[in-house]
């Protein structure tokens, strides 16, 4: 009888032992396919280009809108720390009244173009995606909520997740659009934004190899022959976030050559020897040859905008550069009779960390790459504000040409020489307490933060916005 039960149960054991041994085997098949299949969207190709489609300034324009104020917003990189302060700057907008040609209306509904950096990019977009849901459910959804935890466990502890990552055509930056796609962007895509209207959303990242600042806009995919509409937004802010080594790149595939694409007259002539045109539109034109030769580069890997230009003040000025002038570039926004030209530069700074130069041994690798990225950003950022500062006078003149033509040019209120520029800077460094500036600029750039650190952001953005005088004389002109 022991033989006979144990028999039972060695039976019983070797029955248990192979289908466990079948399930592990069923779970490796699967976690092998799924790493076969897992493979990056691929941005789809351009059937045919046609200059008036797509997702460009100029299809974007509301008819009904006044034409009194072009209003320019640049949400700077930071993580959540500069999402929450731009954040902070929409709130301040949505509760500023303005009174354009005897009709009151929010100074947010005046807004015509965001362009947004890494963590800038995701206020940007939800804004123009979602409009005033942003003030219902962005904080939940994004701003307060452990993004950078809910993307640790879904590589660390989903299996699927493990296989997909072991794909040499799906890495981290892929699983972080995934994740926004799903969680914050609602699978929403440019085609939606498109269809949203104004204000033009701008998100920028940096191709990896050239450095190149790349918008996601068809006037930058026409180049590679490719659609936008159907691109994932999600994705477009995937790649604005790439911090290098942190993250992976996001890559696009080249289409060049295959939809009938013309340059620009402009950016042809700015191909020519540098003799022959200004040398900062020699530089800009042929920092775009490498795009046109897809057998030379079938492959665009992107990270994070803030290599090339951390504000996004430098979509503004390259593309008035590679239009030929400001009065072309509004001729082609359809914003010819525009008064008042504001930027309002949101710039989510951080602190240079100088802990090192007490430090008596070699600084870690850590400790370098830090220095070396907030340096050169910082630098960067002074030189941009301060050559698009520089830029106004000479724009308002050709503007005051392109318009007036041959009439005698009058300054007047509404003539053709009527053209004032601001430029509203919302940054720490305007706060009055010492102390409250430090911490602020110290917060991590990551996706991270507590509440009360996100609405201390919000809180500090209003109130610098408000004590700003360039943006109260922007108020007391439009008054």
């Amino acid at each position: 009888m022991g033989d006979s039960c144990f028999d039972s149960l060695s039976a019983g054991f070797c029955r248990e032992g192979v289908k466990r041994l079948g399930m592990w085997v069923c779970g490796a098949a699967l976690i092998a396919i799924a790493a076969g299949c897992a493979h990056y969207p691929i941005n789809q190709p351009l059937k045919q280009w046609d200059p008036q489609v797509g997702y460009r300034g100029g299809n974007l324009i509301d008819p009904d809108r006044d034409e009194e104020l072009l209003l320019l917003l640049s949400f700077s990189g930071g993580g959540t720390r500069a999402a929450a302060f731009s954040y902070g700057v929409l709130e301040a907008f949505r509760d500023t009244k303005v009174t354009l040609r005897g009709r009151e209306r929010r100074l947010l509904d005046e807004v015509d173009w965001i362009s947004g950096v890494s963590g800038g990019s995701f206020t940007a977009a939800y804004y123009g995606l979602f409009r005033d849901r942003i003030f219902e459910d962005f904080e939940s959804r994004f701003l307060k909520k452990n993004i950078q935890g809910d993307l640790t466990r879904a590589m660390l502890f989903n299996p699927v997740n493990w296989a997909k990552l072991w794909s040499a055509y799906y890495d981290r930056s892929d699983l972080a659009a995934d994740y926004y796609n799903q969680y914050v962007f609602d699978g929403k895509t440019f085609g939606d934004l498109l269809a949203r209207g104004e204000p033009m959303i701008i998100i920028n990242a940096t191709d990896m190899v050239h450095g190149t600042r790349v918008s996601f806009i068809q006037d930058a995919f026409d180049l590679i022959c490719s659609d936008l509409a159907t691109f994932p937004v999600a994705r477009a802010c995937a790649a604005s976030s790439a911090v290098p080594i942190v993250l992976t790149p996001i890559t696009l595939r080249n289409y060049a050559g295959g939809c009938g694409y013309e340059l620009p007259e402009t950016v042809a002539r700015g191909m020519s020897p540098p003799r022959d045109v200004t040398t900062r539109l020699f530089g800009l034109a042929n920092n775009l040859a490498p795009f046109l030769d897809s057998d030379s580069k079938p492959y665009i890997h992107l990270v994070d905008g803030g290599v090339a230009d951390n504000l996004g003040l430098r979509a503004a000025l390259e593309r008035v550069t590679l239009m030929g002038d400001p009065w072309k570039t509004l001729q082609y926004a359809k914003m010819e009779n525009v008064h008042k030209i504001a930027f309002v530069v949101v710039n989510a700074e951080t602190a240079i960390n100088d802990r090192w130069d007490r430090w008596p041994k070699v600084p870690p690798f850590a400790a370098m790459v830090d220095s070396f990225s907030s340096i050169s950003i910082e630098r960067y950022n002074m030189e941009t504000v301060a050559l698009l500062g520089e830029s106004f006078s000479r724009w308002a003149e050709e503007i005051r040409r392109g318009r007036c033509g041959s009439s005698p040019i009058s300054v007047e209120p509404g003539a053709c020489g009527d053209i004032e520029f601001y430029l509203i800077q919302v940054r720490f460094d305007a706060l009055n307490d010492e102390a409250e500036r430090a911490e602020l600029k110290r917060l991590p750039t990551s996706f991270v933060l507590k509440p009360e650190q996100v609405d201390h952001l919000k809180d500090a953005a209003r109130r610098i916005l408000q004590e700003s005088k360039e943006f109260q004389r922007l108020l007391g002109d439009l008054r």
